[in-house]
C-alpha cells in the first residue's frame, strides 16, 4: 500500500473530474460528472453547480478508497480553465455567474487592455483577447457598475473550488493570474490595471506558485469524505499547465506537444522567451523557470473530417508510405496563429493521390508545423529542445508518433496519464510530499512509450521539410 495519496480536481467547461493518485503515480480512484451544456454556458456558468458536482465526485472517489488509504491522503489541488473569472462580495459569494473564457462579449475591452499593456508594460503578457480574465473584469465593471461597487474580490474558476475546499479566497497562482494581467517578471499587479482600466488592486488576489499550501480541508468536508483533518489544500493551476505537468515536461529542455483538435506546445526554459510577434507567451514555472507556450489552429480535426470511418486501415497503410515526398497542410478552418501568424492561411494537400497517401502526407504536414514551432522556440530562447512529451488524440496513432519523431529527429514520449486532474494531483504533491514540482513530476508520471527517430530517414525528411518551408513562403504564410 502507498504511504501517501493525492487528490486532483479538474474543472472543465463540460464537466468535473476527480482522481486520487498514489505515491507511484498510479490512479487508484476517480469520479466524474458531465455538465449539460446550453449555448449560454459558453458565456456564463453557475459556480455553485460546480461545487455541487465537486462534492458529489469527491464523495464517490473517496468511497473507492479503503479506510487506510483515506487516512493517508496528504493534499488536494484544482485545475480549471484559464481566463474564467468570478466577482465575489464580502461574504465570498458570487455577485454574478462565472464569466467563461469562451465568452466573446469583451471585444472592445480586450482591445483597450492590449493598448494599455503595450503602452505601459515593456515586457510580459500584453496580448489580451476576449478569452482573458482582465478583459472580462473591465467588461463587467463597465457593463454592471452597480454590481462593480459591491466587488470584494475577483477570483478564477480554480480558485472558487479551492476556496470552497478550505475557506481561503484571496490567493491564486502564477498560471491563473497571467491572463488577468499579473506581471510574472516583477511579480506584482502593474499600475496600469488600475490607472488605465479601472480594476482596483484591492479586488485582486495574492499570487503564489502552483502547489503552495494555503490551508487545510474544511473540517466538515473532511469528515464527510472520511479524510484526515490535516489534508493540505494548495494553490491550483490552469488546465493547460496541468496537462503539461501530467505530460512530464517540467525540466528545462523538456517540451510537451498536445495534438487534439488543435496543436498546443508548452515547455520549460531557463529564461523568459520574448516573441515580438506574440506567437508564444510565458507562464511562470512554480520553481522559478519559465513555461512558454503557443496554440495553433492546425491539429487532428482533419482526421475525423475525412478519415474516421476506416482509421485503422489508413494507419496501417501509412507505415509503408513514409516518407511520402508530398507536401500538405491540413488546416480545416481559415487562419493560423501558431507557429506562425497568417490570418488568411488555408489548408492544402497533394492533388491526384490516393486517400492513403493523403492521410500520410497530412500527418507529415502537422509534424512539419511542429518542427517549425520547435525551431522557432530554439531560435528565440537560445536553448536546446531535448525531448518531446506528447498527449492528445494524435498520440494514439503509433505511426504518427514515429513520423513526428523522424521529422523532429528527437525522442517523443507518450505518457500513461495525461489528464488535467492528474496534473493537479501532482501539483498537490509537489510541496507536501516532494521538495518541488520537478521532483514530483519525475516521480509521479509514467512513460507509456518512447519513440526514437530513425536516422536513415533524416535526409529524406530534411529535404521534404525544406520543400514544405518553400511552399509556405510562396503562399505568404511565413516570411
Amino acid at each position: 500500500m502507498s504511504d501517501a495519496y493525492f487528490i486532483g480536481i479538474d474543472l472543465g467547461t463540460q464537466g468535473l473530474r476527480v482522481v486520487v493518485l498514489d505515491a507511484a503515480g498510479s490512479i487508484v480512484a476517480g469520479a466524474e460528472r458531465g455538465f449539460i451544456l446550453s449555448p449560454v454556458m459558453r458565456e456564463e456558468q453557475d459556480p455553485e453547480e460546480w461545487w455541487e458536482s465537486c462534492r458529489s465526485c469527491l464523495n464517490k472517489a473517496t468511497d473507492q478508497l479503503t479506510q487506510e488509504q483515506r487516512a493517508r491522503v496528504r493534499a488536494i489541488a484544482v485545475d480549471s480553465t484559464s481566463g474564467t473569472v468570478i466577482p465575489l462580495d464580502k461574504q465570498y459569494r458570487p455577485l454574478h455567474p462565472a464569466i467563461m473564457y469562451s465568452d466573446q462579449r469583451s471585444v472592445m475591452q480586450a482591445i483597450k487592455c492590449t493598448e494599455a499593456a503595450r503602452k505601459f508594460q515593456s515586457h510580459g503578457f500584453t496580448g489580451f483577447s476576449t478569452s482573458t480574465g482582465l478583459a472580462k473584469m473591465v467588461w463587467f465593471a463597465e457593463t454592471f457598475p452597480e454590481k462593480a461597487d459591491r466587488i470584494f474580490q475577483w477570483i478564477h474558476a480554480a480558485d472558487f473550488i479551492t476556496g470552497s475546499l478550505c475557506g481561503v479566497w484571496n490567493v491564486t497562482d502564477y498560471t491563473n493570474a497571467l491572463k488577468s494581467g499579473y506581471d510574472l517578471s516583477a511579480l506584482n499587479w502593474p499600475d496600469y490595471i488600475t490607472t488605465e482600466l479601472g480594476v482596483r488592486k484591492e479586488w485582486l488576489q495574492n499570487v503564489q506558485p502552483s502547489g503552495t499550501v494555503i490551508g487545510k480541508l474544511k473540517a466538515a468536508l473532511a469528515r464527510d469524505c472520511g479524510l484526515p483533518p490535516d489534508v493540505a489544500v494548495t494553490t491550483g493551476i490552469t488546465d493547460g499547465c496541468a496537462s503539461q505537468v501530467a505530460s512530464g515536461a517540467m525540466k528545462p529542455g523538456q517540451w510537451n506537444t498536445t495534438i487534439g483538435t488543435t496543436m498546443v506546445v508548452k515547455g520549460v526554459t531557463e529564461k523568459e522567451i520574448n516573441d515580438p510577434l506574440s506567437r508564444l507567451y510565458n507562464h511562470r514555472h512554480p520553481a522559478g523557470y519559465w513555461m512558454p507556450g503557443g496554440a495553433g489552429n492546425i491539429g487532428a480535426d482533419w482526421v475525423s473530417a475525412g478519415f474516421k470511418e476506416v482509421l485503422d486501415h489508413y494507419n496501417q497503410s501509412a507505415a509503408s508510405l513514409t516518407p511520402t515526398g508530398k507536401i500538405a497542410y491540413p488546416l480545416i478552418q481559415k487562419g493560423e496563429r501558431f507557429p506562425f501568424v497568417a490570418p488568411d492561411a488555408q489548408g492544402f494537400g497533394p492533388i491526384g493521390v490516393s486517400k492513403e497517401v493523403l492521410y500520410t502526407a497530412n500527418m507529415e504536414g502537422v509534424a512539419f508545423a511542429e518542427r517549425y514551432a520547435y525551431e522557432l522556440i530554439e531560435s528565440l530562447s537560445g536553448e536546446k529542445v531535448e525531448a518531446i512529451y506528447t498527449a492528445g488524440g494524435a498520440s494514439n496513432s503509433a505511426i504518427w508518433l514515429q513520423i513526428r519523431s523522424d521529422v523532429l529527429q528527437k525522442p517523443v514520449c507518450k505518457m500513461k496519464y495525461v489528464s488535467g486532474a492528474v496534473g493537479a494531483a501532482i501539483v498537490a504533491a509537489s510541496h507536501t510530499y516532494f521538495n518541488d514540482i520537478t521532483g514530483a513530476t519525475a516521480a509521479l508520471t509514467q512513460a507509456d512509450q518512447w519513440v526514437l527517430p530513425q536516422p536513415a530517414l533524416k535526409q529524406q525528411y530534411d529535404e521534404q521539410y525544406g520543400r514544405f518551408l518553400e511552399i509556405m513562403k510562396e503562399r505568404g504564410f511565413i516570411n
